[in-house]
Order: structure tokens, then sequence, then C-alpha cells
């Protein structure tokens, strides 16, 4: 198990705000929550089921595989859904994955986060969907999988949020107990609290599904490399039911998403684009890195382009939102090009000239990038509500608000085939 240095840290401030003996002042009732736990052990004994079709709590990211959209319900699991038919896609299960996030697919394997243990399930059978390895611990330097377990469950109104006792290495919080209690007067939740919370918030080979720009799991050729808050964790797959953990590589802070082309894998985080070299895969190696203004970052490659859309305005941070060109021809020195403003963008895509730019409540962008790095605008699907979008081969798959939109490619524009209400 890797030590949480972040939950260390975190108790520790807790702690140093949470109680003061020497405090003779006065006292004022505070509305104190502790969280409510269970070992590890337990939570792992009953995580992943197999049920039947279930409304759709949160819609998260997706991934597509053969005829299937597996649909991320964040924190809980994923929702499979038979697309054979794009003009009315069913659902057909859902796989109970407690704290999933994401997860990645290669002939029939399909790898899964569960907190901090990388889950392997045989689907062959997706009525009969088996457990063929667990990884326990691999996954995770605290941070974002603290959050992930945390915002799993509804938080309390409460003035204090006290973890004393809580073993984070070896238990699971599910809940919540509140209760009143006598406090000295000025003694609060420290700031750090929030702030930690809030920094919180191609060449594939084989039969690999295909997932969005905001995905944090990536499969290439025989080993999948996975995304968590800092560091960068490689798997050897070549055993498909038996993967071997091997050294994790720290890529920086507040790493976000991952995306392949080549030999070169490009990690989006708050505070920019990091580009890795894997000629050798066991040991991706630093190549080089673009620095943006603090905010949530995809980005998608194509040729000597790079596509970042940077959303502002909120948590991730205070620059303005837009899609940001990057040239990066010259792998070791990429180079800003241009930037175009939009409102709230997420995911983005590309299909031959064709980029693809979900700019949330502001809908869908289609733009023809064919003189890149000017890009001309097609058309504007608006009144929709966007997260991520897959241009696969055949169509083009979006999702947003509770919805999976389906089009179909024309030459210079695109046409809806359906869409499917997930809740």
């Amino acid at each position: 198990m890797k030590r949480n240095v972040f939950l260390t840290l975190f108790v520790s401030l807790s702690l140093l705000f949470s109680c003061d003996d020497d405090d003779k002042g006065p006292f004022q009732e505070y509305q104190v929550a502790r969280p409510l736990t269970i070992s590890k052990a337990e939570f792992r004994e009953n995580s992943v089921t197999v049920v039947d079709p279930l409304p759709i709590s949160e819609s998260g990211k997706m991934y597509a595989y053969k005829d299937y959209i597996f649909v991320n319900d964040t924190y809980k699991g994923v929702h499979v859904i038979d697309n054979s038919n794009p003009e009315n896609p069913q659902k057909v299960s859902f796989i109970k994955i407690a704290g999933n996030v994401d997860i990645s697919i290669k002939d029939d394997y399909l790898y899964a986060d569960s907190l901090t243990d990388l889950v392997v399930l045989d689907i062959s059978d997706v009525n009969n969907v088996k457990i063929v390895d667990w990884l326990e611990g691999v996954l995770g330097n605290g941070g974002f999988w603290l959050a992930a377990q945390l915002q799993d469950i509804q938080w309390p109104q409460a003035d204090i949020y006290d973890y004393e006792g809580v073993d984070f290495d070896n238990d699971v919080i599910v809940g919540w107990e509140v209760k009143t209690e006598l406090r000295p007067v000025q003694q609060g939740q420290p700031e750090f609290f929030d702030d930690a919370l809030a920094n919180t918030n191609g060449a594939e080979g084989g039969n690999v599904g295909q997932g969005g720009s905001l995905a944090r799991f990536k499969i290439v050729e025989d080993y999948l490399y996975v995304v968590d808050n800092q560091n960068l964790n490689v798997f050897d797959i070549s055993n498909l039911e038996d993967p071997k953990e091997l050294d994790d590589v720290f890529v920086g802070f507040d790493i976000e998403t991952i995306f392949n082309q080549g030999e070169h894998l490009f990690l989006g985080s708050m505070r920019g684009m990091y580009i890795y070299d894997i000629a050798r895969p066991d040991k991706p190696e630093f190549v080089s890195e673009f620095q943006h203004g603090t905010a949530c970052d995809p980005v998608v490659v194509d040729g000597d382009y790079a596509y970042v859309t940077l959303r502002g305005g909120n948590f991730c941070g205070a620059v303005e939102s837009g899609l940001y060109i990057v040239d990066i021809s010259t792998i070791e020195k990429p180079e800003l090009e241009v930037i175009y403003p939009l409102d709230e963008p997420y995911g983005l895509g590309i299909k031959g000239e064709k980029l693809f730019i979900c700019d949330g409540s502001s809908g869908l962008r289609v733009y023809d990038k064919s003189e890149a790095p000017n890009i001309v605008p097609l058309n504007h699907f608006e009144n929709i509500v966007t997260y991520d979008v897959i241009p696969l081969e055949e169509q083009l798959l979006m999702v947003g608000d509770g919805m999976l939109y389906q089009y179909e490619y024309l030459d210079n524009d695109i046409r809806l085939i359906s869409q499917f209400q997930l809740n």
C-alpha cells in the first residue's frame, strides 16, 4: 500500500485545528461532522457486482467498445448500453464498482479503478461478468482518491469536519454523523480543508476500446497507463488476466487526463500539458511541457498540433475559458499558436478534419481544422448541455446532462441520429 502523505498532512491539520486544551476562552455550539467508516476489506468484499439496468445518478465519462457503450456513474460503476442499433440503444446492465471513475478495455478484459485498487473483469459475456484479478492499493497518491470517496456520499451541513481517529490507510468513509458540540469560539475548519479538496475535484494494439478526452486510463499495446493527481501508474498487461504493476512515474501536480499519439503520452493538468516518451513503454520519460494559467485542462492531439481546452471561472482557476492550439512539430519545444475563446469547455475530439468541442451549457461546437492552427466554425448545436465526446469510425458519441447523443458524419457537418435518456 502506498504511503498517503496527503492524508497524513490532512489529518494532522484537522487535529491541530480541532482541539486546544489550553484555550480557556468562551465557547459556542458548533455542528461537528465525523465520518462513519468501514474497513477496506469489508468494502472490497461487496464492491463489484452486476445488476439489472438502473437509472444513472451522475453521468461521468463514457467508453466505446465493440457494439457497447459504457457510461460511468460517478464513483458507483458503469452502465452497459447495447449500441448495435445506434438509432435505438438499449441498457443491458449496471456493473457496480464502488469508487469507480474510469475504465479501459482490451480483448474483452475491462480494467477499472475502485478507489486505490485496480480491478480486472472478464466481459466476454456482458450478462455474466467475472472478476479475474484484483490489485490492491496500486492506484492513487491520496488527494484525488480521497475526494473520490468523499464526493460519493452526501456532504452534511456542518461547521467543523473532525477526522480524528480515522485510519485512512485501512478505512473507507461511507457516511457522516453530525452532533452539536461546545467548542472554543472562532475555532472552525482550517482553510487547508477547502483548498485541498478543491485541487482534487493512438497505437493501441489488439481489440481496444476508445475513451474520451477526459480519460485517466489509456491502453497502448501491452501497457496500461493510469494517471492520478501526481503520478503516471504503469502496468504490464501482456497477460491480460494478470497485470503487473511497474514503477510509477512522478509527473507533477493536478494531473487530470491522458492522451496518446504514437510514442508519446500527453498529460493534461490544471497547470499545463506534459509530454512523455514511451519508446520504452515500461519507463516513460519526460520530454517537454506547455504551461498555462491554472485551469481544467483536457487535451487531444492530431499531427503537429495539440488542442487544449481550458475552463476557468471555477475551482480549477481564474483564467478565461478557451481553446489553445499548440504547435508540437518540435516535440521538445511546444509553442502556443492561437487561442479561441469559449464559454465553459469540457471534452473535445477529432475525426478527420473535424474538431468537436463540448462547451458545457453552450452546447456542441463543430469546426473545420483543415487549415490548422486556423479553424472555421461549421455548426453549433445549442440548447443542450455537453460533457465529453468520442469520435468513432461510423458515428460521433456525446454525453451530457444525463443524455447520450449520437450523430452521423456528413461531408461538412453532422446529423443527429438519436438521443437516449440515461436517467
